[in-house]
């Protein structure tokens, strides 16, 4: 497709936080596609949360993202979203991304919760021309692909049932969080104080 540059993925999110799933996804796909890299890119202000629920500020998150995928062979926090500031929209990292590096080959990775509403996104015939799309699956979305319009990849991954909205709850409720995020990310949310009140 692209001659001399490399095979990235890019698998964006909230990260609210990040949690063993998303290791297992960059992880895992990086390793089934051969990728160079996969960038992980938390976003700044994510547009689809506004006046859903109140998302942890992006320092936060930022803190949790790079201490959850530290020391991960060609795994990087990216910064890309939180630079440009403003609300995060995905065509804006990936066209971004292309004009640093125009010969690079990019692969959005979403989970199958996802996928399928790849349509409501912003400017969703740009995002399809400027990258490719992999899907693995996620518990309670199992089956659920792109619309027709949108070419993908499958990859079979591990089945992880862990979302961070459990993850925030069971902090509330006063109850573990261990096995459902890396240690690291667990000291954080104890020492800030993270997810113990609940939202008005």
């Amino acid at each position: 497709m692209r001659g001399s540059g490399e095979r990235i993925g890019i698998l964006g999110g909230t990260f609210d936080p990040p949690h063993v799933g998303h290791i297992v996804a960059a992880v895992g796909v990086r390793h089934v596609l051969s990728l160079h890299r996969v960038l992980v890119t938390p976003a700044n202000i994510p547009w689809q949360k506004r006046g859903v629920r109140d998302v942890t500020p992006i320092a936060d998150r930022l803190a949790m993202t790079r201490a959850a995928f530290a020391d991960l062979e060609g795994i990087e926090v990216s910064t890309v979203e939180l630079d440009r500031g403003g609300d995060t929209y995905t065509v804006d990292t990936l066209i971004a991304l292309q004009e640093a590096r125009p010969d690079d080959e990019h692969w959005l990775i979403v989970g199958s919760d996802v996928a399928r509403q790849l349509d409501t996104w912003h400017r969703p015939d740009v995002v399809r021309s400027l990258t490719r799309m992999v899907v693995y699956e996620r518990p309670g979305s199992v089956g659920a692909r792109p619309p027709a319009s949108w070419p993908f990849e499958l990859v079979d991954l591990p089945l992880i049932d862990v979302s961070s909205t459990d993850i925030r709850d069971r902090v509330r409720r006063g109850e573990p969080i261990d096995g459902l995020v890396p240690p690291s990310v667990a000291d954080i949310v104890r020492r800030r104080g993270l997810y113990r009140e609940v939202a008005a």
